[in-house]
């Protein structure tokens, strides 16, 4: 396992984007946090720094923490192929994929895994553990023996049971259940099993000051995009996402085809560099079957889609090329199949752009069809997506309502200020416990 290092974000900053009320709330929780949590480390370990959303709010909440004056720190377990192999298994077992059978092998391997990781001889006995998805699971018991107070977050779910989801609990379930607090996005997600005691529901959030969202001007998005060969003078039709079957990105490209678009626009799926991203063994494999399903399409509009692998190996970079690409959006789409909440909607929806994307998971709770973006009942659905991609880009107006909209819902409800206040209250909670 490896530290990760952390960066002040000025509360300060972030508190001059919102509202008077809301920001004199988001200052107090800060100040309220310092005080409880005092002389306490909170720590944080996940299975990544770099290449994903749960990675990239971590970098931006933790500076957040640092400045109100919490004691803050991150770690990074260390783990081989074979092991993100099984967390990858158990990723897509949780939302219904594949058949969620687990051998004696694959525990074992994933508790040598968790032995090779010994956080708990870096945690005092006063401070607090948030440990993050499936791939940490199995540190809960080893860290609570050691006294600290060990809180589990999941970031992903399915809103209804499957037989491969059930397994896939079941197997986490012995790791996960003796942690003090058990924290989910929505109630949708919390297995049967879970103790109502111990549940928080905390959805995540975006930084607006973060390079991947703050304000870029036309002409700075054009500058950060001139050396990426993307028609930067048409319509872009704009999906940005790991390279995960779960993202249907093969679905988006004949989805698009069947819209019959205008000429003038053009089909971008963005995704990070396959190699840049440790935890997701299946990227390159999912990365070819987009290739070849462009290579099968129409020449006609495979001309006009384009897949962009965006460079790792500067975070502060890639940040920019995403963040320039949604921008440069006509409209962007998010077909998953299932998703745990949905951050590139979060970012599209904070850029006032026009969404359309799957009613699945946490995209309900951010987008009103109609009012804040445009929800495809049924993700697979392929001719339902093109009637709703064909409306959008044939109604200019109202695709300006619904992106001013959707910036509004996530100034209000999903900007860092409020996982800040909440995760604070977590913590807070916990304090208690270690006078066990």
């Amino acid at each position: 396992m490896h530290k990760i290092e952390l960066r002040r974000r000025p509360i300060g900053a972030l508190s001059r984007l919102l509202p008077p009320e809301q920001a004199a709330s988001f200052e107090a929780a800060a100040t309220k946090a310092a005080q409880e949590l005092g002389g306490r480390v909170i720590w944080n370990v996940s299975s990544t720094a770099t290449g994903g959303g749960v990675a990239e709010m971590l970098h931006n909440l933790l500076g957040y923490f640092l400045d109100a004056g919490v004691e803050t720190r991150w770690l990074v377990i260390d783990a081989d192929e074979q092991f993100f192999a099984t967390t990858k298994h158990l990723h897509n077992a949780i939302h219904g994929l594949g058949d969620g059978d687990f051998t004696k092998k694959d525990h074992k391997h994933y508790d040598k895994v968790m032995a090779r990781n010994p956080v708990q001889d870096l945690v005092g006995r006063d401070d607090i553990v948030l440990l993050h998805d499936p791939q940490t699971a199995g540190l809960v018991e080893p860290i609570g023996s050691k006294g600290a107070s060990v809180a589990w977050r999941s970031h992903i779910g399915l809103d209804t049971r499957t037989v491969a989801s059930t397994r896939a609990w079941e197997f986490l379930r012995p790791y996960v259940e003796p942690a003090d607090a058990l924290v989910f996005s929505r109630r949708q997600y919390v297995p049967s099993w879970a103790d109502d005691r111990k549940l928080w529901l905390i959805p995540p959030s975006i930084d607006p000051l973060s390079a991947k969202n703050r304000e870029l001007s036309p002409a700075e998005c054009r500058a950060v995009l001139a050396d990426t060969g993307l028609p930067l003078d048409e319509r872009l039709v704009v999906q940005v996402s790991r390279w995960d079957r779960l993202k249907d990105m093969p679905g988006v490209m004949e989805g698009f085809r069947r819209a019959d678009p205008p000429a003038d626009v053009h089909l971008v799926l963005a995704g990070p560099a396959v190699a840049g991203v440790t935890d997701d063994p299946e990227g390159a494999e999912v990365f070819a079957e987009c290739q070849a399903a462009r290579a099968g399409l129409p020449e006609q509009i495979r001309d006009r889609v384009h897949l962009a692998s965006i460079p790792m190996d500067d975070t502060e970079r890639n940040a920019m090329i995403i963040n320039a690409l949604q921008r440069q959006a006509a409209v962007i789409v998010q077909k998953s199949l299932a998703e745990g909440f949905g951050l590139t909607v979060t970012e599209a929806m904070w850029k006032g752009k026009p969404v359309i994307a799957s009613a699945v998971g946490g995209i309900r709770d951010q987008i009103h069809s109609e009012r804040t973006g445009l929800l495809v009942s049924s993700p697979a659905d392929l001719d339902e997506f093109a009637d709703v991609l064909r409306r959008l880009l044939y109604d200019d107006i109202l695709a300006a309502r619904m992106g001013l909209a959707a910036h509004e819902r996530v100034r209000e409800l999903y900007l860092d200020d409020r996982q800040l206040t909440r995760s604070a209250s977590l913590f807070e909670a916990l304090t208690p416990l270690l006078a066990r």
